[in-house]
């Protein structure tokens, strides 16, 4: 059954006078793919960086499975459960890319992330991180330097390292800018997959209309820092909100009217 995994409460953030985030209470849940829509300059990735750890919050909390993690650091919180695709990007682009993807499933198995002690007494971690590689269909680039990659498979890795990963919330935040039209449907492909397993909850930024409409549960629409919208994505999408939003008229009359 479905339940809320992680919630902002109040979400809060300023620099100097410019509110960013502005009293964000929204929960997500397991199961669903929330897809976080809205103009540039809106807070979706400002609102990721809170809910991640990359900055600290002025005001409200972030909760995951109960437990305040508010104050808690990045690293903390992807060790409790909350994983963003970037924060695992070129962890060492002078390695292989499965040496890469080792490292991450031999943290996960409680091994520490020591890069000296993963040739030969690792073996037994190399096999599931060559099935990764195959779902993100950069089998043969095994081991090609993460340096050598073009953008399009670093963002491909970044999935990889995120699956290896296997955090309770996956962030996703524009997975496929920068690919190629062959590239972008396998990371959707395997987006989809984890949505499949109904017992993780997954955020998407996105700004393409027909990804959301294909893999979201559930869109939100933030302006301005703030929640303007929250629902079905059929019912959000012919919203005043997201409409002006998108067609580039006039956002704050449409708001007058939610």
């Amino acid at each position: 059954m479905s339940h809320t995994l992680l919630e902002t409460i109040n979400l809060t953030v300023r620099f100097g006078g410019h509110v960013a985030v502005d009293h964000i209470s929204c929960p997500f849940r397991t199961g669903e793919l929330t897809a976080i829509v809205g103009p540039n300059g809106a807070g979706k990735t400002t609102f990721f960086n809170l809910i991640s750890g990359q900055i600290a919050a002025s005001e409200g909390r972030v909760i995951l499975n109960d437990h305040d993690i508010t104050r808690m650091s990045a690293a903390q919180r992807t060790h409790l459960g909350i994983g963003r695709a970037f924060q695992l990007t070129n962890l060492f682009p002078n390695l292989s890319v499965l040496e890469n993807v080792r490292l991450v499933i031999q943290s996960k198995a409680g091994r520490g992330f020591n890069i000296f002690s993963m040739a030969d007494t690792h073996k037994e971690l190399t096999q599931p991180a060559m099935d990764i590689l195959t779902r993100v269909r950069m089998r043969e680039q095994a081991d090609q330097s993460v340096s050598e990659l073009s953008h399009g498979d670093q963002r491909k890795l970044e999935v990889a390292l995120l699956i290896a990963l296997d955090p309770l919330v996956y962030m996703f935040d524009e997975p496929t800018a920068g690919m190629s039209v062959d590239e972008a449907p396998v990371v959707l492909d395997l987006i989809a997959d984890l949505k499949a397993r109904k017992d993780r909850a997954i955020l998407l930024v996105e700004h393409k209309m027909d990804v959301i409409r294909t893999l979201a549960d559930r869109i939100i629409v933030l302006h301005n820092g703030a929640l303007a919208a929250d629902g079905d994505p059929s019912e959000v999408m012919a919203s005043d909100v997201v409409q002006e939003a998108y067609m580039g008229r006039d956002l704050e009359k449409a708001l007058s009217h939610v």
